[in-house]
C-alpha cells in the first residue's frame, strides 16, 4: 500500500463507457471538508480513524475505520475525523454503470457508509486502481474501469452465495446467505426478489407476501415497485400486482422510469 499521500486525475474519454475512473487519491486528513459538491461520483475508503459524515438525504452518520462511503454527483457533502484525524483514500468516477449502481440501490444516498470487514482486499482494490491509473493507456483506463466495479458491487457476496445455495436446495443456508445480505444491504433489490423466490420453493406463502412488502417499504421507487408487482404476478396474485402498478403510476406520474410499470399481458 503506498504510505506517502498523492492525488491523480484523469480526464475521461470522449467516448466514455459503461464506468469511467477519472482519479484516484490517499491523503492523512485533519480538518473538515465542508458543504462540498463533486461533479462525479466518489468512494471514499477509511483506513485509521473515525468521524463523520453528513449530507441531506443520509442525515449525519458516524465513520469508524475500516470503512467507506459514497458520495454522490452535485449533492453538497460534509465530513471529517474527530481530532486524531482519519487516513483516508479515494477515487472518482463516472458513467453510466454508476448511475445504474445507484438506480438499483447498490450505492443509496440514504445509506452512504459501509462498514468493511476486510480492509485489506480494499487496499489492494486502490493499490490497483493506483497503478492502472499511472500508466495512463487505453487498456490501463479498461482495466481501471474493471478494477473499480467490486467496490460497487461488493453488496452481491451474499446474493451469489445465497442463490448458489438455493439452487443445491440447501434452503436454510440460502436464507441465512439473503438475510446476512440484507442486513448489510437493506435496499439491494434483487436480494428481496431471491429471497421472496426461495420461500415460494419452500412454501412458505406468508413469508412470501412480507418480504415483498418490506421491498416496497424500503424501495419506494419505479424499480421498487415494478419488481414486487413481477413477483406478485409469479405467485399468482396478479390483482395485487396491479393495485401495485396502478399506485407506482400515481406515484411516480411523468417519471421516464415507469415504462416497466406497464400492464402484464
Amino acid at each position: 500500500m503506498p504510505e506517502r499521500d498523492f492525488a491523480l486525475y484523469r480526464s475521461p474519454p470522449a467516448a466514455a463507457g459503461g464506468l469511467t475512473a477519472t482519479g484516484v487519491g490517499r491523503h492523512r486528513v485533519t480538518q473538515a471538508i465542508t458543504n462540498r459538491r463533486l461533479p462525479d461520483f466518489a468512494v471514499v475508503l477509511v483506513e485509521q480513524g473515525q468521524g463523520w459524515l453528513e449530507t441531506r438525504a443520509g442525515g449525519t452518520q458516524a465513520i469508524a475505520a475500516p470503512a467507506l462511503f459514497w458520495l454522490f454527483p452535485g449533492k453538497i457533502h460534509s465530513y471529517g475525523p474527530d481530532a486524531s484525524g482519519w487516513t483516508e483514500r479515494w477515487a472518482l468516477f463516472e458513467g453510466a454503470m454508476a448511475r445504474d449502481f445507484t438506480r438499483l440501490r447498490l450505492m443509496a444516498e440514504q445509506e452512504p457508509v459501509i462498514a468493511l470487514h476486510d480492509l485489506a482486499e480494499m487496499q489492494r482494490l486502490f493499490d490497483r486502481l493506483h497503478a492502472e491509473l499511472s500508466l495512463d493507456t487505453v487498456l490501463s483506463r479498461s482495466e481501471a474501469a474493471a478494477t473499480l466495479q467490486p467496490s460497487a458491487t461488493m453488496a452481491d457476496l451474499h446474493l451469489n452465495l445465497g442463490n448458489t445455495y438455493a439452487r443445491l436446495d440447501r434452503y436454510m443456508d440460502a436464507e441465512a446467505e439473503f438475510q446476512e445480505e440484507l442486513r448489510a444491504y437493506p435496499h439491494h433489490i434483487g436480494t428481496y426478489a431471491s429471497l421472496a423466490m426461495l420461500y415460494r420453493a419452500s412454501n412458505r406463502q406468508q413469508a412470501v407476501e412480507q418480504v415483498i412488502d418490506n421491498l416496497v417499504e424500503v424501495a419506494p421507487t419505479p424499480e421498487g415497485y415494478s419488481m414486487a408487482a413481477r413477483l406478485w404476478v409469479i405467485v399468482g396474485e396478479r390483482g395485487r400486482a396491479e393495485a401495485l402498478r396502478s399506485d407506482a403510476r400515481r406515484r411516480f406520474r411523468g417519471d421516464p422510469s415507469l415504462a416497466p410499470l406497464g400492464r402484464s399481458r
